[in-house]
């Protein structure tokens, strides 16, 4: 009998548009197996300029795994100098005639359902038309060793089973029964239609949500047959139904649609330390690994290697810091159910980094891309134009080190959330994102940036009607661009953040009143807003405002700060580093620790400040505020803070604040961040938290708690 052959077409990808596709090729077809013959092949493009390879081989099945062949050769050492990765596009048993193959599946399956033939056996036969003799049904049957079961068991009355061969069959050698088949990773093909299983859902029933019933007694057995073994091209022939001689044996349910993530029997259990361990156990130690430790993994075996590629396969996040390209492209085409990527690249970000993320990781939702300190982002406009639009299910991208785009240009009906950090001089900004709820754009501090925030700013209105969030850091902010919030009616926003806009006064605060209705977060640091700006901001959302961000702000004074406090019940946040400042001259010019949304920053010192009176007496009553800071308010010399839920205080540079004038009745208070204060008064916050803690215990203590 001639071996089993299939015929198998793979995709064999390259490392980037600059690979030669011939020598690809070369190297590809320069791979030789016992068993494997290469055909014919193609390039296909793929995008950004590059190319991928089809190719046709046949291989013995016997002879040749085609997982061996991708992993072991194609991926391996030398070829993968040229190839990233290979996939088996489709995967066909060539079923070709010859002699003694029919005769050989028939003992198969006559071996495999004895049921079916003893009742075909017993039925009589009818009597023809014309009065002729009855003659018997008979099968032309291969020789005794092809049958598990005796013969005389399937003999019945009316069922004549002749010799094929005109000589007795006692005469002939029996031959020995064939050499048990070596264990295999079994069959490419779906068990119940005989598709490939790579991509395949098989829309016909298992056996266990109710198969097709044994056949009646009026039923032919050629109809039973073609019944029983419908669309079959594997090489299995199991029951559908439970056999006579086990009645209580129930139908195997075969759930092979995941035929990619299924192990045999066989595989289930590793040998580890001498014991068997199941593959479950690996697998979930694994997972719990870095992905440098998974790949390490790769290397122990075969099995460990097939335990590394099911996490990966069911990986829905992967967190990477890759020193290169390499790394990223050899582990995107594996994570195939990747829903969450972040990536803080110690490397450069060029288009052969853009085309893996295009061609890989077709559900992918969340992509966040980080620069190092001394990586570089070459991406440009028309690259994360083009990356957007052909990633249909993202919903979340930000990208940092964006100073190469030139133009953003971005059309999505996915997108939710964009982030932009470190834009410089946009020529066109052009954002189409009906459904886009948060957008952040960050721009570097230099003077010469010549993007038009005015049309930024006035086109979002046509084009992300949804936005909730919006938040602008730059230099070049202005009270023109901060009125075209009007224009662009953007009615729904909620959290507003205009950072770094020193040409930003009350006009600006008066706009933002005017178009936003109910506002839950306010930042305008860095701006030149007075007190009297505070007071519209107050007047306009007393019932909505909990978190008030006005650091860097020169033009504010105490009174402002006092009268917000008093004024925003719901406040849970106020930020007013370095806005109380007293000038000195003998103030060295530097950096300062503050904290903006939570966050630590270094913010330069303004160049031109307003004289705030030395001395300053700050009182701050609240019943709700969580969160106070005031670092770098070097004028306060008083402070008294009286607030039930505060826990967490800033007063860091707060250097001319005097000991014996502070006063804190904040019994949750747990952080209070005193870097560059008097040592004395340190001191005295131990001093003041520890008797606050006393008195919050005889408070709990009468109480009855």
């Amino acid at each position: 009998m001639a071996p089993a052959k299939s015929s198998v077409l793979l995709d064999v990808k390259p490392w980037g548009d600059e690979t030669d596709m011939a020598k690809l090729e070369e190297a590809v077809r320069g791979v030789a197996m016992e068993g494997l013959t290469w055909g014919a092949s193609k390039l296909v493009p793929v995008g950004y300029g590059m190319k991928k390879m089809q190719i046709m081989l046949t291989v013995v099945d016997d002879l040749v795994s085609v997982d061996n062949l991708i992993e072991d050769h194609l991926c391996a050492d030398p070829v993968d100098e040229y190839v990233q990765s290979a996939d088996i596009v489709s995967f066909n048993k060539i079923c070709a005639r010859r002699r003694g193959h029919s005769l050989h599946w028939l003992g198969k399956l006559i071996s495999a359902t004895p049921h079916l033939w003893s009742e075909v056996s017993s039925r009589a036969v009818p009597s023809p038309k014309n009065g002729a003799n009855p003659s018997p049904i008979s099968f032309s049957i291969p020789t005794l060793p092809l049958f598990p079961h005796p013969l005389p068991a399937l003999a019945a009355p009316g069922l004549r089973l002749p010799n094929p061969n005109p000589m007795s069959s006692s005469s002939l050698p029996t031959k020995p029964p064939p050499p048990p088949r070596p264990k295999t990773r079994g069959s490419y093909n779906c068990g119940r239609c005989g598709q490939p299983k790579k991509g395949h859902v098989c829309n016909l029933p298992s056996p266990a949500d109710g198969g097709p019933a044994s056949p009646s007694p009026s039923s032919s057995s050629g109809a039973a047959a073609a019944a029983d073994s419908r669309l079959r091209r594997a090489l299995s022939f199991d029951d559908t139904t439970p056999t006579p001689s086990s009645p209580e044996k129930k139908p195997r349910a075969h759930d092979e649609e995941d035929g990619d993530d299924a192990m045999d029997e066989d595989e289930e259990a590793m040998e580890l330390g001498g014991r068997a361990v199941p593959t479950e156990v690996i697998v979930e130690v694994l997972r719990r690994l870095g992905p440098r430790g998974v790949l390490e993994a790769t290397a122990v075996s075969r099995g460990w290697r097939d335990c590394a590629a099911r996490v990966w396969r069911a990986a829905e996040e992967l967190r990477l810091r890759p020193a290169g390209g390499g790394l990223v492209a050899a582990l995107l085409p594996r994570c195939t159910a990747l829903s969450r990527l972040v990536l803080h690249m110690e490397s450069d970000v060029d288009a052969t980094m853009l085309s893996c993320l295009a061609f890989s990781c077709s559900s992918l939702e969340t992509l966040e891309i980080t620069m190092a300190d001394k990586a570089v982002n070459s991406m440009t406009g028309e690259e994360l134009s083009r990356l957007v639009s052909e990633k249909h299910s993202l919903s979340s991208l930000k990208v940092g080190g964006c100073s190469n785009l030139g133009f953003i240009n971005i059309s999505s009906s996915s997108l939710e959330v964009l982030w932009l950090s470190d834009l410089c001089s946009l020529s066109k900004s052009v954002i189409n994102c009906p459904n886009m709820s948060e957008l952040s754009l960050c721009f570097t501090q230099q003077s010469n940036d010549c993007t038009d925030l005015v049309s930024l700013v006035d086109g979002l209105g046509h084009s992300c009607p949804n936005l909730r969030n919006l938040h602008i850091s730059s230099v070049q902010l202005s009270n023109e661009a901060v009125s075209a919030l009007e224009n662009a009616n953007l009615r729904g926003l909620c959290m507003l953040s205009l950072i770094l806009g020193s040409k930003v006064t009350d006009a600006a605060v008066a706009s933002i009143v005017r178009s936003c209705a109910s506002l839950d977060m306010l930042d305008l640091s860095g701006s030149s807003i007075s007190d009297n700006g505070v007071g519209m901001i107050c007047k306009a959302y007393p019932h909505t405002l909990s978190r008030l961000l006005l650091a860097l702000c020169p033009n504010i004074t105490t009174s402002g700060i006092q009268a917000a406090t008093a004024q925003l019940p719901l406040l849970q946040l106020m930020d007013c580093g370095m806005s109380l400042r007293s000038n000195l001259q003998n103030e060295k010019q530097g950096a300062y620790f503050g904290e903006i949304n939570g966050r630590i920053r270094l913010c330069p010192k303004l160049p031109t400040l307003k004289k705030q009176p030395m001395r300053q007496k700050l009182i701050i009553k609240h019943e709700n505020l969580k969160k106070l800071s005031l670092w770098g308010c070097s004028a306060i010399d008083a402070l008294y803070v009286k607030c039930p839920e505060l826990n967490d205080l800033n007063l860091n540079s707060c250097t001319n604040l005097h000991p014996e004038r502070l006063l804190l009745q904040c019994p949750n208070l747990k952080n209070v961040h005193v870097f560059g204060c008097q040592e004395m008064l340190i001191g005295a916050i131990r001093n003041q938290k520890l008797i606050n803690r006393k008195n919050l215990m005889k408070q709990c203590v009468s109480n009855g708690v």
